[in-house]
């Protein structure tokens, strides 16, 4: 068992560019994170997004068990700054460290009492909020050597010495007044720190791009573009519009994966902008399948050393309804055996083969699951799931022997002001799945909501925009829904429903069990293989982050940020439901001593 670092009486004094520190007294060195322990993490501590490269979102740890999940009690909790709640924190070696909402407020906290350890700061340029009016959000922090990383709001890259919080040195890798900004954090593959954007629209001719920076010096090692210019390979996909109007398109959402074996980068790309084809390309008729306007919606396979794209697979092209495919890509390996009875969508080279292959498992906003094999992307088998029908779908077929999508223009405006709905929508957002290799099971957090949308040019984004319940479910239709599906065949195994909405993840354990929590402050722990409930609390604002787990000293503890969201507004579903927003704290829990 590691020994905890626990630094002695720190004094913080505010001055310009961040945090000033006294000497921390250190009872051992720092050990350093390698590029092992990354690959094989000790299960004691959570060192990156979803834990592992792979984006499995689960932890071995196995002291808090179905059989004494029951006694669970609260350890400790500590309040957290005002602003959008989406984070995941990390844990090393007994410390946790946090990125505030709201701001660029990085702290260190002891993991076994939430005490501080060290504090920074930093200060932003006073006109920020005039280019970036959506405000700043991090999900999550990047730790490698002796550094932690972060995306800043004025889009910098910064590395903070993980002992102390002191900055050791600052990147900036684009202008904010671009419209350039972040709201994932980066992961660190041999020895490069990788990120996507969050990038507007407002300002034409403003590139979208991921890129790696060196984790010791904070260089930029290589940048790849989002949306290729006409000129590039790719390029003809957008027709005959302006490269400077090839915009949006923003790795916004979670961190890519990393497969050190096959040595590949997978990382999801958003939408083209404006929305509705008509308003961004002139007419409705620029085309039904793939490939359109890539890399949209699109899973990149990249060489971690220069970024190029080894190959990519496009999930909806042409995108007509803000519909972002940005969501984690999950890497395992299984037994593809796909049912017919259970999903639409198969190539005929694995139906009945029962082959273990490596596979990316994916899923958009609207809802969708795609899976493909990893080292060639080559289309292995889709469902429209958590929906049987296609009528209101955006994909209207899949080709099974190439993996051509076709959407449906049945759901595409023909003209401005022409009103469409599709379902879902807001399906599956930033908030994450968990896959267990003890149950075989992946457990998808989903809402039952669809968009109605109009095209309008007077609208930042081409469109007003309304979400609403899904139709012809009743009266009070269950807006939530947890879903274990065996990822081998596409069956549901189990699921949860209930009538309040989510924005909160999962988090499977070897415990047998899988932790989430929903926009109404419950926070349940469910059986990984019935999915029986078999403890809930209720906490004190709206749950929109990720929860962890972690061990100190022998101690095994679970810990969730609650608080203010993005989806703040449930009341538009449930207005008998709604739940104060703000109150930003972080949870934690354990059994008793």
């Amino acid at each position: 068992m590691k020994k905890a670092i626990i630094l002695g009486f720190l004094v913080v004094l505010w001055g310009f560019g961040g945090a000033v520190f006294s000497a921390p007294q250190e009872e051992e060195p720092f050990q350093p994170v390698t590029d092992e322990m990354l690959r094989d993490p000790d299960p004691e501590d959570w060192l990156m997004v979803h834990r592992t490269y792979d984006l499995t979102g689960y932890s071995p740890l196995d002291q808090i068990d179905s059989g004494n999940v029951g006694q669970l009690t609260l350890a400790w909790m500590r309040a957290m700054d005002a602003g959008p709640q989406e984070l995941r924190p990390l844990v090393y070696d007994g410390i946790m460290y946090v990125a505030h909402p709201g701001s660029d407020h990085i702290q260190a906290w002891d993991a076994t009492t939430g005490d501080l350890i060290w504090n920074y700061k930093r200060d932003l340029p006073s006109d920020l909020r005039n280019f970036q009016p959506q405000g700043n959000r991090t999900r999550n922090l990047a730790i490698y050597d002796d550094k932690i990383y972060h995306l800043t709001w004025d889009s910098y890259l910064v590395a903070l010495h993980a002992r102390s919080g002191e900055l050791v040195w600052e990147t900036r890798i684009a202008d904010y007044k671009d419209g350039i900004t972040h709201s994932s954090g980066a992961i660190v593959a041999k020895g490069k720190v990788i990120s996507g954007r969050s990038c507007g629209f407002r300002n034409p001719g403003v590139r979208c791009f991921i890129a790696a920076h060196d984790a010791q010096t904070g260089q930029e090692v290589w940048r790849t573009h989002t949306a290729p210019y006409a000129a590039e390979p790719g390029g003809e996909t957008w027709g005959d519009l302006p490269d400077d109007r090839r915009v949006h398109v923003s790795p916004w959402g979670l961190p890519g994966s990393y497969d050190p074996e096959l040595d590949l980068v997978y990382w999801g790309v958003a939408v083209p902008a404006p929305y509705p084809r008509v308003i961004r390309r002139g007419t409705w008729d620029v085309g039904d399948k793939t490939p359109c306007e890539l890399y949209t919606n699109s899973t990149l396979a990249m060489d971690p050393d220069t970024g190029e794209i080894k190959w990519y697979y496009q999930h909806l092209p042409c995108d007509d309804w803000d519909a972002d495919f940005v969501q984690e890509r999950t890497l395992i390996d299984l037994e593809v055996n796909p049912d017919p009875d259970a999903v639409k969508w198969i190539n005929p080279k694995v139906l009945d083969k029962k082959e273990t292959r490596k596979v990316v498992v994916s899923m958009g906003e609207p809802g969708g699951l795609f899976v493909n094999d990893r080292e060639t992307g080559e289309f292995l088998w889709a469902h429209p799931f958590p929906y049987d029908s296609i009528e209101r779908f955006p994909i209207r077929d899949i080709n099974v022997n190439t993996g051509e999508v076709f959407i449906n223009l049945n759901l595409v405006s023909r003209e401005v002001g022409q009103p469409v709905r599709i379902c879902g929508h807001n399906t599956k957002g930033w908030w994450s799945w968990s896959y267990s290799p003890l149950t075989g099971l992946l457990y998808i957090p989903i809402n039952r909501t669809c968009l109605n949308q109009t095209p309008n040019p007077a609208n930042s984004q081409g469109a007003a925009k309304a979400s609403m319940a899904e139709p012809d479910r009743g009266e009070n239709p269950p807006m939530t829904e947890l879903r274990a599906l065996d990822i081998s065949t596409g069956r549901v195994v189990w699921q949860f429903s209930q009538r309040a909405p989510n924005a909160g993840a999962t988090l499977a354990t070897g415990g047998n069990l899988v932790f989430f929590g929903d926009l109404h402050r419950r926070f349940r722990a469910f059986d990984a293989k019935t999915g029986k409930v078999l403890w809930e609390t209720i906490l004190g604002s709206l749950i929109t982050g990720y929860p962890v787990t972690y061990s100190v000293a022998g101690r095994q503890y679970v810990a969730i940020p609650v608080g203010g969201g993005t989806l703040a507004q449930i009341s538009r579903y449930t207005p008998e439901l709604e739940a104060p927003s703000g109150s930003n704290m972080m949870v934690v829990f354990a059994l008793p001593k």
